[in-house]
């Protein structure tokens, strides 16, 4: 039987638990050869690439705000698997949850270095890493948020920062399709996922803001990545794709 993402071989980046984990478990489900990348959760990335399976699955140690350390990754990538279809921008932090008057320009700069600038290094190595490897063919997954849609009050930078990896996007894509060349760039905007970000004792006060009555899976965010990540989207880029139990509907 052939799988969706049968022979593709993708980086995920923040992948060693949450959102990211439920990405790599579908993408290997469905065929694919997976990078993980963390900076901080070696373990979890390593344990999660043993639960892969070594044909699988590889971790490396990435800070995606570091210019060398995605040449890092993508190197680790051809020497292990020998090209790049998929890249999945999803390391992200939330900051500090305090008014803006108080945040720190030291927060401020780190969450924009992560969520903002590490997408941007991520989709110019992605770029090169699929004109060198893959036929100049390839899809961009970008992990931005509801928060890149509304104002976030609770944590100064982290709504910019995903308002600009939603816009960075938009640039991205348009920059390739009007060079045609077949790149697809597409960003991924989860509501409330049931992840370590998401502190349990608020759960009580955001469900009920919830259509559909639960928080989102990692595996929910997984399964639309697939979608896009696929074939079957080569109709889609520069689009936005809400997922988020209809808070947005």
């Amino acid at each position: 039987m052939v799988k969706r993402l049968d022979h593709k071989v993708a980086i995920i980046t923040g992948s060693a638990s949450g959102i990211g984990s439920g990405i790599a478990k579908c993408f290997v489900r469905e065929g694919a050869k997976v990078i993980i990348t963390a900076n901080h959760n070696v373990s979890g990335g390593q344990n999660l690439a043993t639960e892969l399976g070594a044909d699988n699955a590889l971790f490396v140690q990435q800070n995606v705000a570091n210019v060398s350390d995605w040449e890092k990754v993508i190197q680790e990538t051809i020497n292990h698997f020998g090209k790049l279809d998929i890249l999945v921008n999803n390391a992200g932090i939330t900051g500090k949850l305090t008014p803006i008057e108080d945040e720190p320009l030291e927060d401020w700069q780190n969450v924009i270095d992560v969520n903002l600038t590490g997408n941007f290094l991520g989709i110019q190595a992605g770029i090169r890493a699929m004109k060198a490897t893959n036929e100049s063919h390839g899809s961009i997954i970008n992990i931005s948020s509801d928060a890149s849609l509304v104002g976030f009050p609770f944590a100064p930078a982290y709504s910019p920062s995903k308002g600009g990896t939603r816009l960075l996007t938009h640039s991205a894509a348009l920059s390739l399709a009007h060079r045609g060349i077949d790149i697809r760039v597409n960003s991924v905007h989860p509501g409330w996922i049931d992840t370590p970000m998401v502190p349990k004792d608020i759960y009580e006060q955001i469900i009920p803001e919830i259509p559909m009555g639960r928080l989102g899976t990692p595996q929910d965010i997984g399964e639309l990545c697939v979608y896009l990540a696929s074939d079957e989207s080569k109709y889609a880029t520069g689009s936005e794709f809400v997922i988020d139990g209809g808070i947005r509907a």
